[in-house]
């Protein structure tokens, strides 16, 4: 395991920290949250947590959860998720963040935004001045609207680059969307971004989590610090 993966895990194992036994956690998509994953699993097994239900934000890590047995439900309306471990692509002083770069945003953003308690984990490499000073922008939109939603975001400034698989087709989401990933550089007011993309009515979601993050887990050589708002 490279260094930075050690980073990655140190944050992801400290964030189960946050769980206690019966709680309704949601699970992240990424490496870093797939490392809070199998020690939330790890727990279970051994004893030191039970009663806990789990939340997946994509098929990956729905898929990845199966695999180690843990118990998945189904967002429902009659109880909020406790705790959501997730990581991010980029993290500003404020604790704004730029999600996205697993395809998962829109879940992501769904949990975030129903749960008691969000814990971002990631490690040092993440943290950033300003937001999109190392790392685009996911904006998810329908097909239908795509090359309106380039147009409109080149429009913006910055550059634009549908998302590709890896076999060269247009990446998808789990919601069968597209994603254009959007180089507009630093951002002075991520919330002003956030609002101008959330008024197009193409697009589906965008990776700007402004105001969702409670806890931030970071791994850095120095050993794993944890932030707060504040």
């Amino acid at each position: 395991m490279s260094g930075k993966e050690e980073l990655k895990k140190a944050a992801g194992v400290r964030a189960v920290d946050f769980v206690r036994t019966g709680m309704l956690v949601g699970l992240g998509t990424g490496s870093t949250a797939e490392f809070a994953i199998e020690e939330l699993s790890k727990r279970i097994k051994d004893g030191r947590l039970s009663d806990i239900s789990c939340v997946p934000s994509s098929e990956r890590t729905k898929d990845f959860a199966q695999t180690l047995g843990l118990d998945l439900v189904e967002l429902g309306s009659q109880r909020k998720i406790d705790v959501t471990i997730d990581g991010a692509d980029e993290i500003d002083p404020d604790f704004n963040l730029i999600k996205g770069g697993g395809g998962a945003l829109l879940r992501e953003k769904v949990l975030a935004q129903n749960s008691q308690r969000n814990v971002i984990v990631a490690d040092e490499s993440k943290l950033s001045k300003r937001l999109g000073s190392s790392f685009p922008l996911p904006v998810e939109v329908f097909e239908f609207a795509i090359e309106a939603e380039k147009g409109y975001l080149e429009s913006l400034g910055g550059k634009v680059r549908l998302r590709l698989a890896r076999d060269g087709s247009p990446f998808l989401t789990d919601q069968g969307n597209f994603i254009i990933d959007w180089s507009f550089g630093e951002m002075d007011d991520p919330s002003s971004v956030a609002d101008c993309l959330s008024e197009r009515a193409g697009i589906v979601e965008h990776g700007l989590f402004i105001g969702t993050a409670s806890d931030i887990i970071i791994g850095s050589a120095l050993g794993v610090k944890h932030l707060v708002p504040g």
